[in-house]
């Protein structure tokens, strides 16, 4: 076949074209410039029959069809391709071969069809097929309500009224994306490790500078953009013993039994994964608070695991009741081996700081009830109310003698992203593990290595939380002046949100000791519940219909529940977050939402903004 690939495409698109009039194509493309043909006279001389008349006619008279090319034509296709087009789209054209412009249109993109498109065959991975653990895991932090949180500020960007102008998202404690500056001291020893190049200027200190090089020399090729080893960088592991030592006045700590994670969540979920085991009633039961931080519900879904719930005292505080824990046991016993016991101290999203009589109590049950204690104390730093104090596990645990510090196994968990430094993106923490079987320690190393290492950056970060300026260095004056302003302002915080919310009618909420959340008991008349029925969110879920109206962005009863056994109209939708601009104080853009009797929603008297 003489005509060249290139000339037979473009009689192609000029056949499909379908010139209707001058200078335009009848799907209201441009048609083709006047003579165009003469560039296609010699090639298609090559077709034969009526060549390039017949061509020109074929093109100016087909108007009822398009060509549909899928593939790549060659050979004995586009011979016959182009024979159809020559004899059956131009019905002018003198010979046997005349026929309508629809049987030939038909049979010419039959043809130039030579690979049908395939049809699609089933998906491998489907709702029905794919890991049904995975399918139960439920994230409330950054579930429904959060997404449709974005679908509304979406709208509002665009212009579309609200009763509101903002939402406020009070559903994560992410310090600084609500407006807390980050500390000086710690921006400055990252910025040297991630650029050295600024070791050798004058705007740092030098107790900065100390600090970046003892980080840097310790990482593969002096940079943070090496691997670390999978427990992580030796000197920052000996940082941690030496903070945690500090911290416990005068409690050892080794650094083997230090292990750098991707914040603390990662530690939890590791260690989770190595202590659940069994099938049926031997499957392993893991204790966890209510109200609970939700990380712990969606773990234990994702691992199969039988979560066996033990409800904290709400009229006492939200205090931890050990005949409460064995009531959990004991009940739990008749259908899975409870093995685990996460204690969150401060509370999230409670607020509570357990009493030291307390935390002695849990350690002697665990002992007793040979249970691995799991400790998440991410919010040590958060403790606002003068009459407590943060006691840690390990510290408690070793002054109750040898009898329970050499036997009861306890991991305990910090991060980065809590405290006064909320630097939640840098995703660094740590874990101490005690009394773990130096087997199970080699086991836990190599689930680790899995994953290679945590980032390095989290990991220097962690460092200078753990090791920050001390009275004397040229940074303390201004890292002590800071650390103080955000915890300070916590503290504010906290005392004003509780005593708005105390203010409102059909709200109560517990004096905040600690962390960074309000969980305040709202009363919802049975009308409201019947609205929120109808909109499909009913109880249980009455807090996704309230944020839409109010314009706030918390979790749901199902992410915090307590179960008091009716509904009873008591919702524990809102878990509030403290961390909040300042300035947003007295903004109507979340005003309290009071829901009467007659099922109809009305401004409350407090205003709750951003402080919340």
């Amino acid at each position: 076949m003489r005509a060249s690939g290139a000339a037979f495409a473009k009689l192609l698109w000029l056949c499909s074209s379908a010139v209707e009039g001058p200078g335009r194509r009848g799907d209201g493309h441009p048609a083709p410039e006047p003579g165009w043909h003469r560039s296609l006279k010699g090639p298609l001389a090559g077709l034969g029959g009526g060549g390039t008349g017949a061509a020109l006619g074929c093109a100016r008279r087909v108007c009822s069809f398009s060509f549909s090319v899928k593939v790549s034509l060659g050979g004995r296709a586009m011979q016959r391709a182009a024979a159809l087009v020559r004899r059956g789209c131009c019905p002018r054209t003198p010979g046997p071969w005349g026929r309508s412009q629809s049987s030939a249109a038909a049979e010419a993109s039959a043809v130039l069809k030579v690979r049908p498109e395939r049809s699609r065959r089933e998906r491998i991975l489907t709702l029905e097929s794919m890991n049904p653990q995975v399918k139960a895991v439920e994230y409330a932090v950054r579930g429904p309500i959060v997404l449709k949180a974005g679908e509304i500020e979406l709208e509002l960007q665009r212009g579309i009224k609200k009763p509101f102008t903002e939402v406020i998202r009070a559903n994560i404690g992410d310090a600084q994306a609500m407006g807390q500056q980050p500390i000086t001291f710690l921006r400055q020893v990252m910025a040297l490790c991630t650029y050295p190049n600024l070791l050798d200027s004058p705007s740092f200190p030098e107790d900065a500078k100390k600090r970046a090089r003892r980080i840097l020399q310790a990482c593969g090729g002096n940079s943070l953009g090496s691997y670390s080893a999978s427990q992580g960088v030796n000197c920052i592991r000996e940082d941690v013993a030496a903070y945690i030592t500090r911290r416990d006045g005068g409690v050892p700590a080794d650094p083997d039994n230090i292990y750098l994670t991707t914040g603390a969540s990662d530690g939890i979920s590791t260690i989770l994964k190595i202590l659940v085991s069994g099938g049926g009633k031997s499957r392993t039961g893991v204790m966890i608070p209510i109200p609970q931080y939700p990380l712990y519900s969606a773990v234990i879904s994702e691992l199969d695991a039988i979560q066996v719930n033990y409800y904290l005292d709400e009229d006492n505080c939200w205090a931890l009741n050990v005949n409460e824990l064995r009531r959990a046991v004991r009940e739990a016993k008749d259908h899975c081996d409870p093995k685990v016991l996460c204690i969150i101290n401060p509370g999230n999203p409670t607020g509570q700081v357990q009493s030291r009589k307390c935390i002695e109590d849990v350690i002697h049950f665990a002992w007793e009830e040979k249970l691995f204690l799991l400790a998440d104390e991410v919010y040590q730093d958060n403790v606002y109310s003068p009459d407590c104090r943060f006691h840690s596990f390990k510290k408690v645990l070793y002054e109750m003698g040898p009898e329970y510090s050499s036997n009861v196994e306890l991991a305990s968990f910090h991060s980065t992203s809590k405290g006064y430094m909320g630097e939640c993106g840098y995703r660094g923490g740590y874990m101490e593990v005690i009394n773990l079987h130096p087997e199970i320690k080699g086991q836990l190393v190599k689930l680790l290595s899995v994953r290679l290492c945590p980032p390095v950056s989290g990991q220097a970060a962690m460092d200078i939380v753990v090791n920050p300026p001390v009275p004397g260095e040229e940074s303390f004056e201004q890292f002590h002046r800071e650390k103080e302003s955000v915890l300070g302002n916590l503290a504010k915080k906290a005392k004003l949100t509780e005593d708005l919310f105390n203010q409102v009618p059909g709200i109560h909420c517990n004096p905040l000791q600690g962390a960074m959340y309000a969980f305040p008991r709202i009363f919802i008349p049975s009308k409201a519940v019947e609205a929120a029925q109808v909109w499909g969110a009913g109880p249980g879920r009455t807090g996704f219909t309230w944020n839409c109206w109010v314009g706030g962005c918390f979790l749901p009863r199902g992410a915090k529940v307590l179960a008091l056994g009716a509904w009873n109209f008591v919702d524990r939708s809102a878990r509030w977050c403290l961390q909040q601009k300042d300035g947003a104080l007295g903004s109507p853009a979340l005003q309290s939402a009071v829901v009467r009797g007659r099922g109809e929603v009305s401004p409350g008297r407090v205003v709750l903004s951003r402080a919340l």
